[in-house]
């Protein structure tokens, strides 16, 4: 039986594309990115994946305009509304990764209230990346520890890996098994750069709109016949023919 990741985390990228491509509106292909992040949090549920981390907003998404800014805040919201029902109902627990001191104070207050209420369940994890970038993420862990030693808490001689990782957002979130990213990029956009250091890899070209549950469930499949070595030695035979691996097109 084939085991999937504890932790997969997704670049959902592509919406404005998609949308482009239709004529329509960057925030009708939002909408329907939405629409992808309900059959993936269900594909998660059913293959047993317990951390699901989304990349939805980055601190460099703050430049953006103020129509799209505006619209994705209270896309964020709508969707809270409507699926904390299902949440419920599939026991998911829902977290915030990132600086969400610059969300809106009604996006924080419903995030707030989903978080507590959803609290209780410790078996699934839905973890939404939110003002969130790599860099700022170490840049905040490395004033942590230096606040720390200049107050003589820590050893700064001490510091060391263990250190970092748990001074990071949320320390307790083990590092992603699988990291997947559509559209045909092949690039983390400041993504959990710490987290992601022995962190298996797959790039699709199809936009995140279009993403499926057969798309998660081939993903975990071809994850789970990866020899991952962490530094070490496996005799498994890498996998060099991975169906989803591939280069973007240029027309993308």
């Amino acid at each position: 039986m084939n085991t999937p990741p504890r932790h997969v985390a997704i670049i959902m990228d592509g919406n404005g594309r998609w949308a482009k491509a239709r004529g329509k509106p960057r925030l009708f292909g939002h909408e329907a990115g939405a629409e992808a992040v309900r059959r993936t949090l269900r594909a998660a549920r059913r293959q047993g994946v317990e951390f699901l981390t989304l990349y939805a907003f980055s601190v460099e998404n703050w430049s953006r305009s103020e129509i799209e800014v505006k619209g994705l805040m209270r896309l964020l919201e709508s969707f809270l509304k409507k699926n904390e029902r299902e949440l419920h109902e599939n026991k998911v627990r829902l977290r915030v990764l990132g600086r969400r001191e610059d969300l809106p104070k009604s996006v924080n207050a419903r995030l707030t209230q989903v978080e507590t209420a959803t609290a209780g369940y410790p078996d699934a994890n839905l973890i939404l990346a939110l003002s969130y970038g790599g860099r700022t993420e170490i840049a905040n862990a490395a004033r942590t520890l230096a606040r720390a030693a200049k107050e003589g808490r820590i050893d700064p001689e001490t510091i060391d890996e263990a250190a970092v990782s748990n001074a990071l957002y949320l320390p307790d979130v083990p590092d992603p098994d699988l990291i997947i990213r559509t559209s045909g990029e092949i690039r983390l956009s400041n993504f959990l750069l710490w987290q992601a250091a022995y962190s298996e890899f797959c790039f699709l070209e199809k936009m995140w709109p279009d993403f499926t549950e057969a798309d998660f469930d081939a993903a975990c499949t071809d994850f789970s016949k990866r020899g991952r070595r962490f530094g070490g030695i496996d005799t498994a035979p890498p996998n060099l023919q991975s169906h989803l691996i591939s280069t973007p097109s240029l027309h993308s």
